[in-house]
């Protein structure tokens, strides 16, 4: 069923049937039953797939991954589709209109997105208004960056801002440091302006009565040397857990022809073509933490057996994206299935 009213969004640009799509699921959501029918769809019914980690426990461990509610303006009725935890984000300190449109790409015969969004968003404290009026329960991270004219040696201060703004309003952090769509934003990856950045943040959150957990987002372009380096800084840090993966920079052995690829220009890829490549990342720091550093598994999930790759490379919880969009509505339902099977 949903193959086919794909093919109908599909005809659409991605941006605009993105916001179209959730508008109408607000619709839904506020109709007499509206919450029910979508449950009915979409809520796994398993038992058994429970997770506690850093004190919360995630319904089942499947979640949305940031970049697909940037502002929390579709919380509760995401809350309705199943997942187990929402990331909202990459939110910035300063609104930003992002990158000039188009910059949102779909490559069907790789099942794989393309974007160059910029963090657009309407700043960290229009997403904490939202955050603290929501009427659902669900655990929400809070993926926090810098705004794109604010210079690397004063990005810390974008990454503390960020961090008081949403602090009351979200359940844990992650700190972006790369995308690769804010230009010089993955330089913050290197040993030392990661080490002082992280510091700086675990120090702040030491100061609040109820601290919350703090996770990097990492990049599966990074080296061994560099994997190692981040494992370090991690665990020297006292981090709560790593993000394992974000978009890449990579176009190697695509589907989609060298035109169109160069008629898209840069962004990260997204889907089908980062699975390996996550999951290799994500055993790399599983094998050499000795299993001490908790990790959210995010990078070509579409079906349980992808969801239980991961699990089994190492990583505690799994984050959704391109796989929303390509497997629909269902999704976490048709995983928590399979996982239970499994």
């Amino acid at each position: 069923m949903y193959g086919f009213i794909r093919k109908i969004l599909f005809n659409f640009p991605p941006e605009s049937i993105h916001y179209g799509v959730m508008r109408g699921l607000k619709v839904i959501n506020a109709l007499p039953f509206g919450k029910n029918v979508l449950d009915a769809f979409c809520q796994p019914k398993n038992s058994g797939l429970e997770r506690t980690l850093w004190g919360l426990t995630f319904k089942n461990p499947v979640g949305l991954a940031a970049g697909f509610d940037k502002d929390a303006r579709f919380i509760d009725e995401l809350a309705h589709l199943g997942f187990g935890f929402v990331e909202i984000g990459t939110v910035t300190p300063l609104p930003q209109p992002g990158n000039d449109q188009p910059r949102l790409f779909r490559l069907p015969e790789d099942k794989a997105l393309i974007n160059r969004m910029g963090f657009n968003n309407e700043g960290a404290p229009s997403a904490a208004r939202r955050l603290l009026k929501r009427r659902s329960n669900i655990i929400i991270g809070g993926n926090i960056g810098k705004n794109k004219l604010t210079p690397n040696e004063e990005a810390v201060s974008d990454y503390e801002k960020c961090f008081h703004a949403l602090f009351d309003g979200v359940d844990y952090f992650v700190v972006n440091v790369s995308s690769p769509n804010t230009p010089g934003l993955r330089a913050l990856q290197e040993k030392e302006p990661l080490k002082q950045l992280l510091h700086h943040l675990q120090t702040l959150n030491a100061q609040k009565k109820n601290p919350k957990p703090i996770l990097l987002k990492i990049a599966p372009d990074l080296t061994t040397e560099q994997l190692d380096d981040i494992i370090e800084i991690v665990q020297e840090t006292g981090l709560a857990g790593i993000v394992a993966t974000n978009t890449t920079i990579s176009r190697e052995d695509l589907q989609t022809d060298d035109t169109t690829l160069q008629k898209i220009g840069a962004g990260g890829l997204s889907g089908l073509p980062v699975k390996q490549k996550a999951t290799e990342v994500i055993r790399y720091i599983h094998q050499h933490s000795g299993g001490k550093i908790p990790i959210i598994a995010v990078g070509g999930i579409f079906t349980a057996a992808d969801a239980q790759e991961k699990l089994d490379a190492g990583a505690s919880l799994v984050q959704v994206y391109t796989g929303f969009i390509y497997e629909g509505p269902s999704i976490v339902k048709k995983i928590c299935q399979g996982l239970t099977q499994s």
